[in-house]
């Protein structure tokens, strides 16, 4: 089953072994007896996969786990209760006092947030650049950076990190590559293939797919990070900060997978739609999506995305008309998050991004009048057709 083609990938998995049920199944318990010779197996220092309290891993965490480690070419992966659970026990499982880190001042609001006030609380540095100049990546490492860290695709501008030369230089420092890769999921892009160590997403979003499920995933493939490094995160930061996925929103997630590939090929043909249509509409000042010719970075799209992805953004003159324009919406949802089946759409810079400063965001590249769209699985017609009422 090792030449299967990524669509097949997803939609398979071994049956569960004692009663071999296609679907896994829940396994709703918080804690487990120490039966045969589990407590030995635990006293002598077994620790992988085994079941001892749902906090510590779960069956059928373990199972999303196998899955999402597979699909995103990675060796190991470690679940957790959210995407920003994945970014912080990941970034905490290996950076200590002193440690720097270089980011790109375009990430998600939270982490933004966390790098630029909590994480400096523990006495760890961070440095923002433009992630997509390599010189000013080179510029700001230092001695004691540990961590490169990027999203393959920006939120909300839409840039592409180019993953391959930031790898190339870090690696030639010693220093790991992370990269959230919540835009864009294992459909369109695969970070480990560029060289990326540890890659973190939000499973909330493409991953689960329906809007349902909270939950994180954090993979491994590196030659610098050892084989057993997220297992050491496991023991040593989750169990004891505590970030433990749910059985049920494991299954849930691990159900979405299955129809991963599908959506987001669906996804993707209606972003192209609305994109190359609000390109032509004389309101609108600026379309933000990699699938465009227009993108600064729709070369190095095509290079290292299988797809150009769900995501777009396109500004408008005032934060007024934008939010006017979604209100107007009414197949699209005027909401937060992303990633799932319907079409979601948000003011970043005053809804995701309220709490950074205005200079900031404006630094960042968002603007008053920006609007991000999650484009669903809708007809890319009728998509078209609630934009167009509601920006009349």
């Amino acid at each position: 089953m090792d030449d299967l083609d990524f669509a097949s990938r997803a939609v398979y998995y071994e049956p569960e072994a004692s009663t071999q049920s296609i679907s896994y199944p829940i396994y709703m318990s918080a804690n487990y007896q120490y039966a045969d010779d589990i407590y030995d197996q635990i006293v002598d220092g077994a620790r992988k996969e085994v079941n001892i309290y749902s906090r510590c891993g779960n069956p059928s965490e373990y199972k999303l786990e196998e899955h999402v480690a597979q699909l995103a070419g990675a060796t190991a992966c470690l679940a957790t209760a959210s995407g920003m659970a994945a970014i912080s026990h990941a970034l905490l499982g290996l950076l200590k006092a002193g440690d720097h880190i270089v980011a790109d001042l375009t990430t998600y609001s939270s982490t933004h947030e966390f790098f630029d006030h909590r994480i400096q609380d523990f006495g760890i540095e961070v440095t923002f650049v433009d992630a997509s100049d390599i010189a000013a990546v080179e510029a700001a490492i230092t001695d004691r950076t540990r961590v490169l860290y990027v999203e393959t695709i920006a939120n909300p501008t839409m840039k592409i990190a180019p993953l391959r030369a930031l790898a190339d230089l870090a690696h030639s420092r010693g220093i790991v590559v992370f990269c959230d890769n919540t835009f864009a999921s294992p459909a369109v892009c695969r970070p480990h293939e560029h060289g990326v160590d540890v890659v973190l997403e939000s499973a909330t979003k493409f991953m689960g797919g329906h809007n349902d499920a909270v939950g994180g995933v954090i993979t491994l493939r590196s030659d610098i990070l050892p084989a057993d490094w997220l297992e050491q995160v496991r023991w040593n930061t989750l169990t004891k900060l505590g970030g433990a996925l749910s059985p049920f929103n494991a299954w849930l997630l691990l159900r979405g997978l299955q129809t991963l590939p599908l959506r987001v090929e669906r996804q993707t043909q209606n972003a192209l739609a609305l994109a190359e249509w609000l390109e032509k509409q004389p309101q609108v000042r600026k379309v933000f999506y990699p699938g465009l010719p227009s993108h600064p970075q729709h070369e190095l799209t095509q290079r290292q995305f299988d797809l150009p992805g769900a995501m777009l953004a396109f500004s408008l003159d005032t934060e007024d008309q934008a939010v006017r324009v979604l209100k107007g919406l009414k197949l699209g949802s005027f909401a937060a998050s992303l990633g799932g089946v319907r079409t979601v759409t948000q003011v970043p810079g005053t809804m995701a991004f309220l709490d950074i400063p205005p200079a900031e965001r404006e630094q960042m590249g968002i603007t008053d009048g920006m609007i991000r769209v999650s484009v669903g699985i809708e007809s890319a017609r009728d998509i078209i057709r609630d934009f167009e009422q509601a920006m009349r």
